[in-house]
């Protein structure tokens, strides 16, 4: 885990991404997202640092898909630092962000409320 790159400003976890060795994150200046990424426009025109710091609740752009939103959902219930120690605690339990590409054990979940239980207990 690096936990230097935090949250994604849409919620995904860059701190444990399988990419973070050529991507900084998405105001690092080598984003290879940063021209089509919706939640990265809009949460610079609204000047906030994280889609978890809006009061709308969305589901534009990379929101309308289960982790990222689930991710987004648990900051803004419990907090950033708390979304970032869980999943470094669930990591150290042998759950993986990425396991075969981009896709891991936090992607098999259809259910935001489902996905936020997993990301607090580490079990389904």
């Amino acid at each position: 885990m690096k936990k230097e790159l935090g949250i994604a400003r849409c919620g995904l976890a860059c701190c444990l991404c399988s990419e973070n060795e050529h991507c900084g994150g998405c105001d690092s200046g080598n984003c290879p997202d940063t021209e089509w990424c919706e939640n990265r426009k809009c949460s610079i025109e609204k000047n906030i640092d994280n889609c978890f710091l809006c009061e709308e609740n969305c589901r534009k752009g990379l929101l309308a898909k289960t982790k990222p939103y689930g991710f987004t959902l648990f900051a803004k219930r419990y907090g950033i630092d708390t979304l970032i120690n869980r999943l470094e605690e669930n990591e150290k339990n042998d759950i993986v962000y990425h396991r075969q590409g981009i896709v891991g054990d936090y992607d098999d979940f259809d259910d935001v409320e489902e996905l936020i239980r997993f990301i607090q207990t580490g079990k389904r």
